[in-house]
């Protein structure tokens, strides 16, 4: 038929859709997974993978959290008080011993009482002592540090002598020191170990904002206008964040070891207190007839602190550019 007209076939294909003939075809529009893989890792999640690179940091985290579990709901796992008292088990052995029950599974001290539940609690003491004393060095270290920087070269040098002093005594003796004149008690400790490590915060951020202060970006703020107190909070302050968050990490390992220290010696927490120093005070006598009294709250001490460290660690090495791992 005339109006049947049959196109010639040639080598040629024909032009994708959407473009125009001989031009460029148009890209595919992306599918939101591919989207999702290609945008970059939000902060958390960067941070997230560079810590868990770090498995010691990652086990360390593990048993800082179950500790922290503990002291929380310490009135809950406890099987029973701290300070109960039972006269019919007075130093009953702990269950894997001969003797021991079920009744008390850590066993009981000189007086009585439950070990596991004292421990328990005294984690509660403990965690709440290195964080005390890591929050009140962290918030007074930040303002001695910035008046370094900001207040001139008087109240630097003044500053900067006093904390020198400090870091000439060790540190323990400095705590006793300052105990023997205020009294022996929690809140005393507290005051006391907060002395000793508040050098390290101050000269930390003394040190950082020192070379913060000649970069770019700060030299263009003040020629914005920026006012001084605005400059050093605002602007200083948050990029020197990252040596003072790993080193307040690592100090309340280090408060912790110290008020154990000073409970040892009877300058701290005062009986019947549940601290793990006090309780290693009261079991001395009793290394060699009852081992356990003794080696119960000394590896409670050594895991929370190992803990901490890893952890303290692993943070070190997320934050820190320069000492991650190849």
């Amino acid at each position: 038929a005339m109006g049947d007209v049959t196109p010639p076939r040639s080598g040629f294909a024909a032009p994708p859709q959407g473009g125009a003939a001989g031009g460029p075809a148009e890209p595919a529009p992306r599918r939101p997974l591919e989207q999702d893989a290609l945008a970059p890792p939000s902060p958390l999640r960067a941070f997230w993978a560079t810590y868990s690179e770090n498995r010691g940091a990652v086990a360390g985290l593990v048993l800082l959290l179950i500790v922290c579990l503990l002291a929380i709901f310490a009135d809950v796992i406890a099987p029973h008080l701290p300070n109960e008292q039972f006269r019919d088990a007075v130093r009953a052995p702990p269950v894997w011993a001969d003797g021991g029950s079920w009744r008390f599974i850590l066993g009981t001290d000189s007086l009585g009482r439950d070990l596991l539940s004292r421990l328990i609690h005294g984690a509660r003491i403990s965690l709440f002592i290195g964080l005390a004393v890591m929050s009140v060095s962290f918030v007074i270290g930040v303002l001695l540090g910035l008046a370094c920087v900001s207040l001139g070269t008087a109240v630097d040098t003044v500053i900067s002598r006093l904390m020198d002093l400090i870091m000439a005594v060790p540190s323990l003796v400095l705590a006793i020191l300052v105990v023997a004149v205020l009294g022996p008690s929690l809140v005393n400790t507290i005051v006391a170990i907060t002395i000793v490590y508040l050098p390290r915060y101050v000269r930390l951020l003394r040190g950082a904002a020192l070379v913060e202060l000649n970069k770019e970006y700060v030299i263009a703020a003040r020629v914005a206008g920026v006012g001084p107190w605005r400059l050093m909070f605002s602007t200083v302050l948050p990029n020197c964040m990252a040596p003072l968050i790993v080193q307040a990490a690592l100090g309340v390992s280090d408060a912790i070891l110290e008020a154990a220290a000073l409970g040892f010696l009877g300058l701290g927490a005062q009986p019947p207190t549940a601290e793990w120093g006090t309780m290693l005070a009261d079991a001395r006598e009793f290394i060699r007839s009852n081992p356990w009294l003794v080696t119960l709250p000394g590896l409670a001490i050594l895991i929370t602190v190992v803990s901490i460290n890893l952890a303290g660690d692993g943070l070190r090495d997320a934050l820190d550019p320069r000492m991650r791992r190849s």
